[in-house]
């Protein structure tokens, strides 16, 4: 029962960070994701992901394309 819960939980926040990034997108005409960091998702622009690889804020050998292929909704 927990579990059912807590699914319930996660899939609106899913939907919730979804609908933030497809308005963000529309409105500044940028690429976003949402990606499940420090405990919860976050909606980050393409843009900043760049610096902060860029910034060695990553792990050694982390390209843009690896936190795309592991961000749980990309926009177009």
């Amino acid at each position: 029962m927990i579990q059912v819960i807590k699914d319930i939980i996660w899939g609106w926040q899913c939907k919730r960070a979804i609908k933030k990034a497809n308005k963000l997108s529309e409105l500044l005409g940028m690429k976003y994701y949402v990606i499940y960091m420090n405990g919860s998702l976050k909606v980050v622009p393409k843009r900043t992901i760049r610096e902060l690889v860029a910034k060695h804020r990553f792990r050694k050998g982390v390209k843009v394309a690896d936190i795309e292929r592991r961000a749980i909704y990309v926009t177009h």
